[in-house]
């Protein structure tokens, strides 16, 4: 019996075989015969040629790998016309004898769009030729169609709620099956935007109340030819500079050394150029600066006055792109590479010429750089930066970015005083930055986001004076390393549950070196900050209601000194009471732990020098803020009416930190100051101008309980300021123009009855009570135009010309007074910049 079923496995196996290499000789005749009958269109065009008495033109190339299958056709017309029904080829009738052949460079293409998980299909996607102006939507059955389509392309194919797709031109030729192209849901959290367009185009208004600038859509504002990072910020209310820099931005009466700013998720200790006239970020490789007064998330600490995020594209470039361009400080080039399909590189790199050519520009910046100098100087000064990205996606839920940032300032400064003697300055500022994060999607409505940066900012200073008698050596370093983690559970449709952990070490280092007299000091420091984030994110079906609750316990570390638990709650709340019609609640506690002290204008030949510190818990506390706000605000597209009243508290501030130039500069006791103040903004818009008028008011008082007396005006007490400007748009051309004014800043004069006190020596000067005066109001015309053509189908060119201060009106930002070697007073002014142009041109491709 087994012998007999063995034979017939034996059997079965042998016709299985059997039937395998039947099926193989099939095949293989098949394929001679396919092989047979289609034959070299070239030869085929050799035969026609001897049967009809004709000739043929066209390029090798053009011809290669393309055959053709002969049919059995009586007329040239219908040989002709098969050939170009099944090949790429068309076919050109030059006379009755002479015909020339192209390769076709456009084909049609059709596809049908479904969802990856369901396999249903997609109505509505968006379909787009990259490179070209064809666009396209699929129908009802997720299909779509097109015709003269370059065959190099590539094709996008996106729609909300779901991962783009990128697919070559060739996979989607038209054939008699569309190809399926399946759709990956993306669970990406969208920003909902309240004013599409606020003060001009790319800058709005977010849910949260937050503002957001889009560089790459940003239209023009007045006395700026082309973007300036830190220029544009302080077209928003409660956003301004005492002294015209980029550097020393006030944001409700704040400090700058308490804002947070961010590059890629890392914290910069340097902002700005040419001692911040410039701003320190490339604008053309910046993608997004959000911008946050009141309400910040809790994932942000510092900050205690704004938060200002840049963030460069964490989008993989499709194609090269890229721009260069030069105004007349400096000269940059950018661009956005991709290596294949999962990885890209975005490069950026600027530098000026200043140190060896003077341009009107570099002129005025000069003159308000060193204004406090004497007869004859010489200077020689550069700035450049440098910034690299690198973009890696792993898989659909994994990627990682690489971030890198250096900047550099140098100068070297000589002046010759009246009596021949001669001084010198060198001043370097160098930052390095590395970051790096790793973004990635667990399930549907879970996701993380972690996060490490290190960054070194350092500050080298040199004074030489009395003929090199004298040489005063400063030096400031600052590294700081970050490791934090994101987590984001969405807990049902509208609400979102954000936790996570951050770790910050920073060490700061401040030495001093004088050799007459013999003087010598080296100060470090090092602090550790843990912090614990949570909020709640609650965003109503409608869209009315918009809520955001949470907090931060931090504790921080001085390896020397102390260690302390601080809570930060959070809260962020709108609500649209009418149509149109939304209010604004927002409160939140902040705490820092660096702080910059302002050197003396007087000690480094009128250049101001900013070097930070670290809190040790007794000559300067930890820094603490709150700060609570309400608004109301009227939107619709053409008009956009706000106001807001805001009170905001900052605890633990040194007088070194402050910039004091008076009685007060030397005494280093602990105090704060209280600012009350409202914001107003009218903004009328539509697609050709925005007009508006913008109003602040502060009232910002200091408070130190040893000093005499123990209230006073805060240096930055601005009472009022007033914006009106406008912008329009003819075309490809755009202008700008505004008005800005503001109130005076307190300042303190010396004692009319007795200026000079006589019986200390050295001599000092007696002072009347502290900020008791005000300087002259300031006020300021500007302007701005551009002009954008097409050099080609990808490149486009921009012109740009803008003048600050038409009038060329000498506004005083500061004054200060010292004694001179023969104990007369000496009134110091810094003025603001005269009437300063500049022009720009890029091209952008």
């Amino acid at each position: 019996m087994e012998t007999k079923c063995c034979s017939m496995k034996k059997k079965h196996h042998k016709h299985i075989l059997i039937c395998l290499v039947l099926l193989c000789f099939s095949v293989i005749a098949l394929g001679q015969q396919v092989a047979k009958d289609a034959i070299l269109l070239s030869d085929y065009l050799t035969t026609l040629e001897q049967e009809h008495d004709i000739k043929f033109s066209f390029a090798d190339n053009a011809l290669e790998n393309v055959y053709v299958k002969p049919l059995d056709l009586q007329s040239l017309t219908s040989k002709l016309d098969h050939i170009q029904q099944n090949t790429d080829i068309v076919i050109t009738k030059l006379s009755d004898r002479y015909y020339s052949l192209t390769k076709v460079s456009t084909v049609s293409i059709c596809g049908f769009v479904l969802d990856n998980f369901e396999q249903n299909t997609i109505p509505g996607a968006t379909v787009e030729v990259l490179g070209t102006s064809l666009t396209g939507i699929t129908d009802t059955t997720g299909r779509f169609y097109m015709n003269n389509v370059p065959r190099t392309a590539l094709v996008l194919v996106k729609h909300l709620g779901f991962k783009p797709q990128f697919i070559e031109v060739e996979k989607l030729i038209n054939t008699a099956m569309c190809h399926k192209i399946a759709m990956a849901l993306s669970y990406q959290e969208l920003e909902e935007v309240v004013v599409s367009q606020f003060l001009t185009t790319g800058l709005n208004k977010l849910s949260d109340a937050s503002f957001e600038l889009n560089l790459s859509k940003f239209g023009i504002l007045p006395g700026i030819s082309e973007p300036d990072i830190l220029q544009t910020v302080q077209a928003l209310p409660g956003i301004k500079s005492v002294d015209e820099t980029v550097s020393d931005i006030n944001i409700r009466g704040g400090t700058n050394d308490q804002n947070l700013v961010l590059w890629d998720h890392i914290k910069m200790y340097q902002t700005g150029h040419f001692f911040g006239l410039i701003s320190a970020f490339n604008p053309y490789v910046t993608d997004k600066v959000s911008i946050i007064k009141n309400g910040t998330s809790s994932i942000y600490g510092d900050g205690l006055s704004g938060t200002m995020d840049l963030r460069t594209s964490d989008q993989l470039p499709i194609y090269t792109n890229g721009g260069t361009g030069f105004n007349l400080i400096s000269g940059d080039l950018f661009g956005n590479i991709p290596i294949n399909e999962r990885l890209g590189i975005q490069i950026s790199a600027r530098r000026s010429y200043t140190d060896f050519l003077s341009t009107p520009t570099y002129t005025v910046f000069s003159e308000k750089a060193f204004q406090d100098s004497q007869v004859d100087n010489e200077s020689d000064f550069y700035f450049y930066d440098f910034t690299a990205k690198v973009l890696y996606e792993i898989d659909q839920d994994h990627k990682v970015q690489l971030s890198m940032i250096n900047m550099s300032n140098n100068l070297s400064y000589f002046e010759t005083s009246d009596s021949n003697a001669v001084n010198g300055s060198n001043l370097n500022q160098d930052n390095i930055s590395l970051g790096t994060r790793l973004q990635s999607n667990w399930l549907s409505n879970f996701t993380t986001d972690l996060q490490f940066y290190y960054t070194q900012y350092g500050l080298d200073a040199l004074t030489i004076s009395n003929n090199e008698s004298q040489r005063l050596q400063q030096n400031n370093l600052v590294k700081e390393s970050s490791v934090k983690l994101i987590t984001k559970y969405a807990v049902r449709k509208n609400l979102d549950w954000i936790n996570g952990y951050e770790l910050t070490e920073t060490g700061i280092e401040n030495r001093t070196n004088i050799n007459q007299p013999p003087f010598a000091s080296n100060i470090k420091g090092v602090i550790r900050k843990h912090a614990l984030f949570s909020e709640l994110q609650f965003t109503s079906e409608d869209s009315k209601f918009y809520g955001r609750i949470g907090g931060r316990l931090n504790y921080f570390e001085n390896l020397n000194t102390f260690k302390e638990y601080i809570l930060e709650p959070r809260l962020n709340i709108t609500y649209e009471l009418l149509p149109n019609f939304k209010t604004e609640a927002m409160g939140e506690f902040k705490s820092q732990v660096t702080n910059q002290i302002i050197d003396l204008e007087q000690n480094f030949l009128g250049i101001e020098k900013r070097r930070w510190i670290l809190s040790d818990g007794n000559t300067l506390p930890i820094t603490k803020s709150k700060q609570g706000s309400i608004g109301v605000n009227y939107d619709t597209d053409k008009l956009y009416i706000g106001i807001d009243g805001f009170y905001k508290e900052v605890n633990g501030i040194n007088v070194f930190t402050q910039g004091f130039q008076n009685q007060n500069q030397f005494n280093g006791e602990i105090g704060s100051y209280a600012v009350k103040g409202a914001e107003f903004l009218i903004n009328k818009k539509n697609n050709d101008y925005s007009l508006w008028l913008s109003y602040t008011f502060n009232k910002n008082d200091y408070l130190f309980n040893s000093l005499t007396p123990s209230k006073f005006p805060n240096n930055l007490d601005v009472r009022h300021a007033i914006t009106l400007a406008g912008n329009y748009t003819i075309g490809h051309f755009k202008l700008g123009l505004g008005l800005n004014y503001k109130s005076g800043k307190p300042f303190t004069r010396p004692d009319a009855d007795d200026p000079i006190d006589n019986t200390v020596f050295p001599r000092e000067i007696n002072y009347e009570e502290p900020n008791r005066s005000r300087l002259p109001e300031y006020i300021r015309a500007d302007a701005s135009a551009n002009y954008t053509f097409v050099l080609g189908k990808t490149i486009k060119g921009t012109f740009g010309a803008s003048i600050l201060n038409i009038t060329n009106r000498k506004n005083t930002l500061n004054t200060f007074y010292r004694l001179g070697e023969d104990n007369s007073i000496e009134t110091i002014e810094r003025l603001s910049l005269g009437l300063t142009p500049n022009a720009s041109f890029r091209l952008r491709f």
